[in-house]
């Protein structure tokens, strides 16, 4: 049993590092999802973090906004997770809720995630283009940085073609930044990524990825979450991570 569990982490590992993404076994029981839940569905709507349409319902900075997720989301196996695909420290740099209705039109065009968000703006070399919103500054780092960002989507409702699963192009996290005008050459090798209730999406930013409409009742709700266990130069912090612990103390667990 033991050889056979280290043999599906290797497995899953190696088809993270290979594909750009992968999928986990279900890291959370129904119960555990349920308690996330609760929390979630009694989140009010009082601060600019929040973001609730017909079509979607997400939340920003979400462990700023609902710190009892916290301990909810960390469990032996979650955290075993991250132990594996991180070496410590491990910085939460962001942390979303995305609730894609029943029959939500919401489509999001294909894209790799070049953008983080960080604590102010900082003439640094490689750093850019940036940008400034109400909610915050973000830019776009070098390859380096983007590389070093692990995403996980844990995802409270099964998830297939039907109601909004991932397409995702294996390998395309290995071409680096991709422009706008050759993202049409790599689209014909997208595959979806189904994925179970309670299991993780693991998914490098550099993957291209899209997210097509919704054609049946069933949810797709997700808490996505990214980790680096680099820090940035010149002084600059990871937004987040300097918001969610003050003195932007990396987030790491001990096993």
């Amino acid at each position: 049993m033991v050889d056979q569990a280290a043999s599906r982490k290797t497995s899953l590992l190696n088809a993270y590092q290979r594909d750009g993404f992968a999928v986990t076994e279900p890291l959370y029981s129904a119960a555990e999802i349920q308690a996330m839940l609760a929390v979630l569905e009694q989140a009010g709507s009082g601060s600019g973090n929040f973001r609730r349409t017909a079509e979607l319902f997400a939340i920003r900075n979400l462990l700023t906004e609902l710190p009892a997720l916290r301990p909810l989301i960390w469990n032996e196996r979650f955290t075993g997770l991250l132990n594996q695909l991180l070496p410590a420290p491990q910085y939460l740099i962001k942390a979303i809720y995305f609730d894609k209705p029943a029959g939500s039109n919401w489509v999001v065009a294909w894209h790799q995630d070049l953008m983080v968000a960080v604590d102010r703006r900082a003439e640094l070399p490689g750093f850019g283009p940036w940008k400034v919103k109400p909610e915050g500054v973000t830019v776009q780092p070098p390859r380096e940085y983007l590389a070093s960002i692990c995403t996980l989507r844990i995802h409270l409702d099964a998830c297939d073609a039907g109601n909004g699963a991932l397409r995702v192009v294996p390998g395309s996290h290995r071409q680096g930044v991709i422009a706008a005008a050759d993202i049409a050459d790599f689209t014909p090798a997208a595959t979806f990524c189904p994925v179970p209730a309670g299991a993780v999406m693991l998914m490098k930013p550099l993957t291209l990825h899209a997210s097509h409409r919704s054609t049946d009742e069933r949810p797709r709700r997700v808490i996505h979450l990214e980790f680096s266990s680099q820090t940035l130069p010149g002084g600059l912090r990871w937004r987040e991570a300097a918001t969610l612990l003050n003195d932007a103390e990396p987030v790491h667990s001990t096993s």
